[in-house]
């Protein structure tokens, strides 16, 4: 999977549907806001890019409605049908590195 520095975070691209994602978009998008998250979904609905934070149930922040494990029922209810989208998970600057 290819790996992107976005901001100060580093993040590699785990799923992609319908070329869903697009560094440009995402780049301008990406706030500080997502920093602490360890995984962004970015969805597209109506030609405009939402992005969601998640986490895995170690992480601080991690409450039901980030839970990545429901990343699914996220797609699913709160995402247009079929719409374009995106998954990238934050990595450590060392993995990108080494590879």
């Amino acid at each position: 999977m290819k790996k992107y520095q976005i901001g100060n975070n580093y993040y590699e691209l785990i799923e992609e549907y319908r070329d869903g994602f697009d560094l440009n978009e995402v780049t301008e998008k990406m706030t500080d806001y997502f920093d602490d998250f360890d995984y962004i979904i970015g969805d597209w609905a109506y030609g405009k890019l939402r992005l969601k934070g998640f986490c895995e149930k170690d992480n601080p922040r991690f409450n039901e409605i980030n839970d990545y494990t429901m990343k699914d029922d996220y797609l699913k209810n709160n995402c247009a049908y079929e719409c374009r989208y995106f998954v990238l998970k934050k990595v450590k600057k060392e993995k990108i590195e080494k590879e």
